[in-house]
């Protein structure tokens, strides 16, 4: 898969190579030399990529990344989501914001980002990721994800194999009930307005596993899933990673 703002790409380092950075930054390299490298919605339009080899020689290649096309959604829901006011949704969220970042900062060795990721439920894309957001006239930040819309209750399975490192079972003011999974290698799912959770954290799961029912929690104008997806901090487009339907 070629370079492309919100979008990861598998590689194998070259043999012999003992490490490799992007930007400068160090990239984990698994024990027959691939590796997992993402690509921010505002990535810049190239990076370097370095390999270095035991005797100290490196081999360095730029690569072009290329942009997306965001559009802007309008959207009817309430910009302070499940909090009624702006003072409520500032005295909630900073709690919220830290357990979802704990939840991010956690490492596991799954080897999920190296499946092919399945859609978590079937229905109409009804959210593009990257799109400008306009809430009831007020603009927003750009959409971080997909939505896909179901029925209220309908189920919706794991895309790849990882391990539960969040489950809100207490709804956020934004997210509502936020599931997220570590899928390994800095590549996690996040999946917002649940309406009921059915794993808890520290639970492995398998791709395809039930692991949540769509809701419409948190701010949400109808009954939908929000997969979100990060890797390190650079935001991914959940729909480059599966077929196309």
């Amino acid at each position: 898969m070629p370079a492309v703002q919100g979008g990861l790409v598998i590689a194998r380092a070259p043999r012999g190579a003992v490490s490799v950075t992007l930007n400068g930054v160090a990239l984990p390299l698994t024990a027959d030399g691939f590796f997992l490298m993402g690509f921010d919605r505002d990535a810049e339009s190239s990076a370097i990529l370095t390999a270095t080899f035991a005797d100290g020689r490196t081999l360095g290649r730029t690569l072009a990344v290329t942009p997306g096309n965001w559009r802007i959604e309008n959207v009817a829901a309430n910009p302070t989501g499940g909090a009624k006011t702006s003072a409520e949704f500032a005295a909630r969220r900073g709690a919220e914001l830290d357990r979802i970042n704990a939840a991010r900062a956690k490492t596991t060795l799954g080897n999920g980002w190296r499946q092919q990721f399945i859609r978590p439920v079937a229905g109409r894309t009804s959210g593009l990721f990257g799109a400008q957001r306009i809430y009831n006239g007020t603009p927003g930040s750009y959409h971080s994800g997909m939505d896909i819309a179901a029925p209220h209750g309908t189920d919706f399975v794991a895309p790849a194999d990882g391990v539960v490192t969040l489950a809100a079972t207490d709804a956020f003011t934004l997210e509502g009930h936020l599931l997220m999974i570590d899928h390994g290698m800095g590549l996690n799912s996040a999946f917002l307005h649940c309406s009921e959770l059915l794993v808890k954290e520290g639970d492995y799961v398998k791709q395809g596993q039930v692991i949540g029912r769509v809701g419409a929690t948190g701010r949400a104008s109808g009954p939908h899933l929000h997969w979100g997806m990060k890797w390190n901090n650079a935001r991914i487009d959940p729909k480059l990673l599966i077929p196309a339907i």
